[in-house]
């Protein structure tokens, strides 16, 4: 989404800034020692590299600008935590905002430079004030500090301007959305638009996710720390739920967010901490509810790493401990589901394919349920599909540094393509019955059951990442009873 820049003029001011007297002013721009940080180039260096080169090669000739936006308005004058723009990340490794990618075409590739917001000077007010000021912000690198650590040229914030001022339309592609400033200082070369943007910047927005499709072996560690990071988080969750009372909901969103803030940079997504009729809400995020005994609790949810790369994974637990003969019987379609859908999946079949394999197994236990309302092979047909009235969603998405990642990519590469060796997906059936649904007998109405499981694509078949986390049925009650028996812990 748009949003506005943060002024660049270094000596940006809140409206509570008070008006300092000469004084004060005079006696705050003298007597501070400045201190290099400790930088050395990061491990990671050569993957940006060559992801860098990979975008390189498809553009030769043009200038491609990626910024990666800058805080967003939470209310009035305070802001969201930042999250640098997924793409910009994807290719600098840089988090820090307002920061702008350039790649300046060479003749044998391009020259890419960093721009942003450096180390401030001590010889104005800058480093003061409340806006961007290192004495309320906390201290950022130098440009050679920045170049040292990341890898590559840069240069200082306020030269963008300028530099992008001379740049031809006809030979630049912008990143559009996530920078006011920079994309009004690029227009648009043709009028032709695509998903609300030109189609010339549209086709760099996919050329970036299409290369996000294929995970390298470091990605793939980044996505197991995450995970790992999960499945501790899942773990805090079960040994902190009473099995005789309730608890509300957002006690146990917290205690997952604490997991992800301590191992990781956040939770990839809002929480759905969902109980009882809750589970049935694809997208319940309010979690102002509590659990029951003997209803069911599905969380879906993932940590953020350090990196960016993000886990999505949901369980369904019984809060007694033990899940009812309905309960079960429900659980057991979806697994039964999932696992079709995981034995499926390998280099080369086709991801509507995965979907059909896992719909097919609901829509036998819907049947088996006595609630379709025709034969499993006339709900399967597509112009009939009755059987998604319990299960609305596909079976899964593809997972990176971005919980739904590659969406820019094109259809042909993804949702009507096939999978490849190196991309790494969710696979997450689930049945869902409305507590509303005059359709399903009285016993079955408020159940919902997700399984979810984060998987890569491997030469002969798949790794399930999330493996660490138990899926039948009988794991689960026996897991949960050990996590209660382990106590509560706080991350350490």
């Amino acid at each position: 989404m748009t949003e506005e820049r943060v002024n660049r003029s270094p000596e940006g001011t809140e409206s509570h800034d008070p008006a300092f007297p000469q004084a004060l002013l005079a006696f705050m721009r003298q007597g501070w020692r400045d201190t290099a940080l400790p930088v050395s180039p990061r491990p990671e260096v050569p993957n940006y590299a060559k992801r860098r080169a990979a975008l390189s090669a498809a553009f030769p000739g043009e200038t491609l600008v990626i910024p990666t936006g800058g805080e967003k308005t939470r209310a009035n004058d305070t802001a969201f935590r930042f999250r640098p723009g997924t793409d910009f990340a994807y290719l600098t490794g840089d988090h820090a905002p307002d920061s702008v990618l350039v790649l300046h075409p060479t003749a044998s590739g391009h020259e890419p430079v960093l721009y942003l917001r450096p180390h401030s000077s001590r010889q104005t007010d800058e480093f003061f004030r409340s806006r961007h000021g290192e004495l309320w912000l906390g201290r950022r690198h130098t440009l050679a500090e920045k170049a040292t650590e990341l890898g590559l040229a840069t240069a200082d914030l306020d030269e963008l301007d300028a530099a992008l001022a001379g740049l031809a339309p006809a030979r630049t592609r912008v990143l559009r959305g996530f920078d006011a400033q920079v994309d009004a200082a690029i227009r648009s070369y043709d009028g032709q638009r695509e998903r609300g943007q030109p189609a010339r910047d549209r086709e760099l927005a996919i050329a970036i996710s299409e290369l996000r499709l294929v995970k390298d072996e470091w990605e793939i560690a980044q996505l197991q720390d995450a995970v790992d990071a999960t499945v501790r988080g899942f773990e805090d969750v079960a040994r902190a739920l009473p099995t005789d009372r309730g608890v509300s909901e957002r006690l146990l969103e917290g205690i997952f967010a604490l997991r992800a803030r301590h191992d990781g940079n956040d939770v990839g997504y809002g929480s759905i901490l969902g109980a009882g009729e809750h589970a049935t809400i694809l997208h319940w995020v309010h979690n102002h509810g509590s659990t029951r005994p003997g209803e069911l609790l599905l969380m879906d949810m993932g940590v953020e790493n350090h990196h960016l790369y993000t886990a999505d994974v949901t369980r369904v637990l019984p809060v007694s401990g033990r899940f009812t003969a309905l309960q079960r019987q429900v659980y057991d379609i979806v697994y039964a589901s999932q696992q079709a859908g995981i034995e499926f999946i390998r280099p080369g079949v086709a991801f509507k394919d995965v979907h059909l394999t896992c719909m097919r197994v609901l829509a036998e236990g819907l049947a088996d349920l006595g609630l379709l309302p025709v034969s499993v092979d006339e709900a399967m047909d597509e112009k009939s599909a009755v059987y998604r009235r319990w299960t609305l969603h596909g079976f899964g998405h593809m997972l990176g540094i971005d919980v739904h990642d590659c969406t820019n990519a094109r259809a042909e590469m993804y949702r009507d393509g096939t999978l490849g060796e190196g991309y790494v997906l969710t696979v997450e059936p689930g049945l869902y019955f409305q507590p509303e649904d005059e359709l399903v007998p009285e016993e079955l109405r408020g159940i919902g059951v997700r399984i979810e499981d984060d998987v890569l694509v491997t030469a002969t078949g798949t790794v399930n990442l999330s493996a660490g986390l138990p899926r039948t049925a009988g794991d689960v009650e026996t897991w949960l009873a050990e996590q209660r028996e382990a106590g509560p812990r706080l991350p350490g």
